[in-house]
């Protein structure tokens, strides 16, 4: 197991990042500089917060979030991966795949010409995950942190047969509250609304939030823009490799039973998140590398 002081000699850089352990036994990635402070576990390459320098945060972290070996993290940047949802045939294994709760590897770190600061995280394969996922396979997640937030999930085929592949950035987001925003970018679209019966739809004007939402979008590769009256701001979401889109929000009494979203914890957030699900999943063919990015950034309303 590499040590906290063993991290912070090989990849600390001096007023940009350092590794600390925080309650819980977690270890992260704290990063500040010119632009944006950022927290980022080890485990599961998951960022937590993000936010730049005189603004909110973009990324929402529940107040109860536990930082626990194991256990995914409410809030931040979850890796759903090798695949999204349920598994296809064994339900037993956990939902949206394994890779959020394991542990990562750092790679590199680098402080960039801009003021940014960039890392790379590998997924560290063991019995139990080579298991789940019987595929010869690396992942690696890239996060960029600078005005804007620069995420790249990074998968290769090293066998010799090709695989489908599910997988999402689960993202979300910091609201003033989810009753005054609106997203944009999925006029029009074809979903698959999961709350209830399993139905498809297709998407009238931007989302309004008024109960629980659970729906892929699906064979759409457009930004999303999330209009917040409240905070007189937009949150932009642009990507690449991604042709579905997942808007989420428990509501209240899902949120309640969940426990570590707080009282009206909902309200503060919504999930809108970038990846290949359902009619979108993946074929990465042997020797291939195929990348997820999704880039988050502000703008003012």
């Amino acid at each position: 197991m590499t040590t906290l002081n063993s991290l912070n000699q090989q990849f600390g850089i001096a007023g940009h990042l350092q590794f600390i352990e925080v309650d819980g036994g977690l270890t992260f990635a704290e990063i500040n500089n010119a632009h944006a402070t950022a927290s980022i576990a080890i485990q599961g390459a998951h960022i937590a917060t993000f936010q730049p320098k005189g603004e909110e945060p973009i990324i929402w972290l529940s107040k109860l979030a536990k930082f626990v070996p194991g256990k995914s993290i409410r809030g931040g940047v979850p890796v759903c991966w090798p695949w999204f949802g349920p598994h296809a045939t064994d339900s037993k294994l956990p939902g949206h795949g394994y890779a959020r709760t394991v542990m990562w590897e750092v790679q590199e770190t680098k402080a960039l010409a801009d003021g940014s600061t960039f890392i790379r995280f590998g997924l560290i394969e063991n019995e139990t995950t080579k298991a789940q996922w019987p595929h010869a396979s690396t992942v690696q997640l890239e996060a960029t942190v600078g005005k804007a937030l620069k995420v790249e999930l990074i998968t290769k085929n090293t066998g010799n047969t090709a695989f489908q592949l599910g997988e999402a950035l689960h993202t979300y987001f910091h609201i003033s509250d989810v009753g005054n925003m609106t997203i944009r970018g999925l006029e029009g679209c074809e979903y698959i609304d999961k709350v209830g019966e399993t139905t498809r739809r297709t998407q009238q004007g931007g989302i309004v939030i008024e109960s629980e939402v659970d729906r892929v979008y699906v064979n759409t590769t457009a930004d999303c823009v999330i209009e917040d009256k409240g905070l007189k701001r937009a949150i932009r979401i642009a990507k690449t490799g991604s042709k579905s889109a997942v808007v989420w929000n428990p509501w209240t009494e899902k949120a309640d039973k969940m426990g570590d979203f707080g009282p009206q914890g909902h309200r503060g957030m919504v999930c809108v998140e970038s990846g290949n699900a359902f009619d979108n999943v993946v074929t990465v063919q042997a020797g291939e590398t195929h990348r997820l990015v999704a880039v988050y950034s502000s703008e003012k309303l």
